[in-house]
């Protein structure tokens, strides 16, 4: 028998982190742990699999613009025109969303140069009550619109967004109509407009202006369609097929134009709107200096959809 006993007192896990929050994200699509900064050095692309995270609407415009650009209609604001409240306010939810984006509304609408063409660029913010498409998105995309319009430049929309808000009634659904109208004299005029669908754009966006570009392109494996499909299995009663209301699986169905990875998206873009005879030279980002403008002699980037005979 020993002697003496020494009683052993357990470790105690230490309830603060060395650590700081935030420096590392696991990717869904592989599990994988990247550091933060090396994801967003990638523009939000995992290194190992290609999963797309979701950007924010300012990182969007920085990823497609040259360099800075100006805003428009910053002070815009929602209202409560229905009074509305389901489990809270409706103005309790639009300052919440005001507080986690720093946004008025969910969309930022800006004009600058995507590789040295000037350009009209919406983006939508899904942080902002789920991207809705309220009165103050409709507006706002709808005066970009005409802005591009009245000056002779294309336009780009990036959505993510569940679709039309329902807080805001049958005034949110008149915003499909307004800014398909807008579009429609876009067209008329013959001014490029390219539609970039990301995961996810859904409701009330899919069945407008989403799906009218003259060029719909989407990042791989968005969700994109009308209603969830949860909802459809639901209704019909039947399984639906592997990837259904993924990117590839509408390209594969003709509902898309292209998937292009968002790391070629930018080039993507510019090829496609010199193509349609968009105005403005374009500039080498490296050097600064001019690079040949001749479209025939100029080769399609990765993902950019062929020329139909």
């Amino acid at each position: 028998m020993a002697w003496f006993t020494k009683t052993r007192k357990p470790i105690e896990a230490s309830k603060t982190s060395r650590v700081p929050e935030g420096l590392w994200i696991k990717c869904a699509g592989c599990a994988q742990i990247i550091y933060n900064k090396d994801l967003f050095a990638n523009l939000q692309v995992c290194v190992k699999c290609g999963h797309h995270f979701r950007m924010s609407a300012v990182e969007r415009l920085r990823s497609l613009f040259d360099d800075d650009w100006e805003e428009h209609d910053t002070s815009m604001a929602a209202t409560d025109p229905l009074a509305f409240c389901d489990t809270k306010p409706y103005k309790d939810r639009l300052r919440a969303g005001e507080k986690a984006t720093g946004l008025k509304d969910a969309v930022i609408t800006a004009t600058g140069r995507l590789d040295g063409i000037e350009t009209v660029i919406a983006a939508m913010e899904y942080g902002f009550i789920g991207g809705s498409m309220g009165v103050v998105v409709g507006e706002k995309i709808t005066r970009a619109i005409e802005r591009a319009n009245k000056r002779r430049i294309p336009v780009v929309i990036v959505s993510c967004s569940g679709g039309a808000r329902m807080m805001e009634g049958a005034l949110s659904l008149m915003q499909m109509a307004k800014i398909s109208a807008a579009l429609a004299r876009l067209d008329r005029a013959r001014l490029p407009f390219i539609s970039v669908l990301t995961d996810p754009t859904t409701g009330g966006v899919t069945a407008s202006f989403a799906m009218l570009g003259d060029l719909n392109i989407a990042e791989p494996r968005a969700l994109i369609g009308f209603a969830g499909p949860r909802v459809i299995e639901q209704t019909i009663r039947q399984k639906l097929p592997e990837g259904f209301q993924r990117s590839e699986f509408l390209l594969a169905h003709g509902m898309i134009d292209a998937v292009v990875d968002r790391r070629e998206l930018k080039a993507t873009i510019a090829w496609a709107f010199r193509f349609m005879g968009a105005a403005g030279p374009p500039v080498a980002a490296s050097s600064g200096q001019p690079r040949e403008s001749n479209v025939e002699e100029e080769e399609a980037p990765p993902g950019a959809p062929a020329e139909r005979g």
